[in-house]
């Protein structure tokens, strides 16, 4: 099959890093593929390192004649057999520029939020089908009035190759200057409110009173970098709270951690709870919308209430203190991830969705 990934975020995250996960298994699969998005977009630049045909478009807006007329273009000239979609601007003008054509491609958009959707029209009537990346966005998509019928959930899959913690240095320690018995807890997410770093913050001065030798770690960048950088730095945090920015090297920094926490506020599944998971690294999560799909509470980590910073250093502190507890709960995540959330079985599941719907044509 010949299949285009379009993207109007120029971001990167996890919807980014499950399409790239996407094109390199599906590609290994023996099918065509490449990646439409806005000029600059991170996804353009991870696709085209990979060895992937991209093509730049600048979706300005929703209703977009211009845009769309290039999109067509572009259809036109790959041949698609498949466009998926991903965000809300590209499934708009893919979806118009491809029904604009006589023997179009079959659409497929999917969903990654586990957010209140803005136009049912990209969901119900642009695309044949809607992919959710969870069995909670599955559920809140038809209870938002989505047929069932056009929903198929497929689990965000992993490369577990590159999560081998035997041959991963960890060296986040001597990196930072810290001595060895440092307790290292942290979070790779995209600095934004919603992914509860300042819940992480609220907890830190109540782990130091009892661990004095732990130490935080903020990998990634985003909006809210400038104010969690002043709040550290006004509460005096800046000794054990570490802000690295965007790196490339995740499993580098996943094998040094002792404990990895994501306090989110809303999560459609959490492909980081995959990769902590396949370090085999227990979790603090919390308890909110598709989390509870990959952390299973009490066996590979622990879940807590919605926005409670208390909660937060509560279980962290308990990990912390039961080397025991978190090498156990890290085996149980290790196996389990593995298991469930593999990149394979992802591409096996978009691949016989893609073959049903060509089918039907």
């Amino acid at each position: 099959m010949r299949i285009l990934h379009t993207e109007s975020s120029k971001g990167w995250g996890g919807q980014e890093n499950r399409t790239l996960n996407e094109l390199i298994t599906m590609r290994a699969r023996g099918h065509e593929l490449a990646v439409l998005s806005r000029p600059g977009a991170r996804i353009i630049e991870r696709a085209k390192e990979a060895g992937f045909q991209t093509f730049a478009i600048d979706m300005r807006g929703a209703v977009d004649l211009p845009n769309i007329l290039r999109l067509r273009s572009v259809i036109k000239f790959f041949r698609p057999d498949v466009i998926n979609t991903h965000s809300g601007r590209d499934t708009q003008l893919a979806g118009m520029a491809a029904h604009m054509l006589w023997n179009r491609p079959r659409i497929v958009r999917t969903r990654h939020l586990a957010l209140p959707i803005t136009s049912k029209f990209t969901y119900s009537i642009l695309p044949d089908h809607v992919v959710t990346v969870s069995r909670f966005v599955e559920h809140f998509l038809a209870a938002s009035g989505v047929p069932r019928s056009k929903i198929t959930t497929v689990p965000t899959g992993v490369d577990f190759a590159r999560y081998d913690r035997t041959s991963i240095a960890g060296n986040l320690r001597q990196e930072l200057g810290l001595p060895t018995e440092a307790l290292l807890v942290g979070t790779i997410a995209i600095l934004r409110v919603k992914k509860g770093h300042n819940e992480i913050l609220d907890a830190v001065p109540l782990i130091l009173k009892r661990f004095p030798n732990a130490h935080f770690i903020f990998a990634g960048d985003g909006p809210q970098t400038e104010n969690l950088k002043k709040r550290i730095a006004t509460e005096g945090l800046g000794d054990h709270v570490h802000m690295l920015g965007l790196r490339r090297d995740v499993t580098n920094i996943l094998a040094s951690l002792d404990v990895f926490v994501l306090p989110t506020h809303q999560e459609a599944l959490g492909t980081a709870f995959i990769e902590a998971g396949a370090m085999s690294l227990p979790v603090v999560a919390t308890n909110v919308d598709g989390v509870p799909e990959v952390v299973q509470d009490g066996v590979t980590g622990l879940l807590v209430p919605l926005q409670n910073g208390l909660a937060v250093a509560e279980a962290i502190n308990r990990l912390l203190a039961d080397p025991i507890c978190r090498e156990s709960m890290g085996k149980n995540a290790a196996e389990f991830v593995r298991r469930a959330f593999s990149r394979e079985v992802m591409a096996q599941g978009m691949e016989q969705l893609y073959m049903r719907l060509l089918e039907v044509r």
